[in-house]
């Protein structure tokens, strides 16, 4: 169990850095959110369950975490998505496709 609960934080550590350097890397604000969405969430859930495989007695409540990072992070990262476009913030130079041209009524 040592050993997993090792494996799963250090993954879990390893998605947080790539987030990070996502964060960094990635040209606006939609792409941004991408990368640090998926990476939290994953990088979260890989420490608290390696946690929860280190220490038994936090098990339920890293689970009840993992459950509402899974429920928010997708929420929260649309939502924030959503206020940028409607804002006006735009797309990346080079952008192929707006799919939300046509029904937010944006030119």
């Amino acid at each position: 169990m040592t050993i997993a609960g090792n494996i799963l934080i250090l993954l879990g550590s390893l998605f947080l850095v790539l987030g990070g350097l996502g964060l960094l890397r990635m040209p606006d604000v939609y792409n941004r959110l991408q990368a640090g969405t998926k990476a939290t969430t994953l990088g979260a859930m890989g420490i608290l369950l390696g946690s929860a495989f280190l220490a038994p007695g936090i098990a339920t409540k890293a689970v009840l975490t993992i459950a509402f990072i899974a429920l928010a992070n997708p929420i929260s990262s649309s939502t924030i998505g959503r206020s940028a476009y409607k804002a006006g913030i735009p797309l990346a130079p080079g952008s192929i496709r707006d799919d939300l041209k046509d029904k937010e009524g944006r030119a």
